[in-house]
């Protein structure tokens, strides 16, 4: 790019030098390079480009009706706060069943679904303190139905060895039958 003083020189025109300073702020105040001219176009173009990005979502929204938007959001909000309270139910739902099996599984039940049908659950869930409710509730039932329950207790008659003595136990004389050998030793 070249310096409007060569160019004036070129077609003739010389500013004297004491000139030089006040002509160059002249013409920096009234004119702008072509970098200058580009920038400040590109940035238009980029303004225009929004501007028109903006009026064409506006054109969206015409024709409606703000009354019945704000309906529609509140019935939203409402939406998600029934969502959320379902949410937060299944939520305690699940504590409460991972609780509650934990604690029959615990106590040696045999059949945990027969466990519960005997226990009140309503008031079990609603109950402040839920792990120790579960653990009376279910030392109730064990007393009552103890049959449910696999026993702590010794056995009351182990089983014994029938005692048939005709038969002895010789193990060498086993493992040469299971070898096909004659079982007696001097063979």
């Amino acid at each position: 790019m070249k310096n409007i003083h060569t160019l004036l020189s070129e077609i003739g025109i010389t500013i004297p030098d004491e000139k030089k300073a006040e002509f160059d702020k002249a013409v920096l105040a009234n004119y702008k390079t072509v970098a200058e001219v580009e920038k400040i176009t590109t940035a238009r173009d980029n303004y225009k480009s929004q501007l028109e990005t903006a009026q064409t979502a506006l054109k969206k929204f015409e024709g409606v009706n703000v009354d019945e938007l704000k309906g529609e959001i509140e019935k939203l909000n409402g939406d998600l706060a029934t969502k959320e309270t379902e949410y937060q139910t299944k939520i305690a739902d699940m504590e409460f069943n991972s609780v509650l099996d934990g604690a029959i599984s615990k106590s040696g039940a045999r059949n945990a679904t027969a466990v519960k049908a005997l226990l009140d659950l309503d008031s079990l869930k609603s109950s402040k303190n839920q792990a120790d409710d579960i653990t009376k509730a279910l030392e109730s039932v064990k007393s009552e139905n103890s049959y449910m329950f696999g026993s702590d207790e010794p056995f009351q008659n182990p089983v014994k060895d029938t005692g048939n003595a005709g038969i002895k136990s010789n193990p060498l004389a086993s493992m040469r039958a299971a070898m096909g050998l004659s079982t007696d030793k001097n063979n």
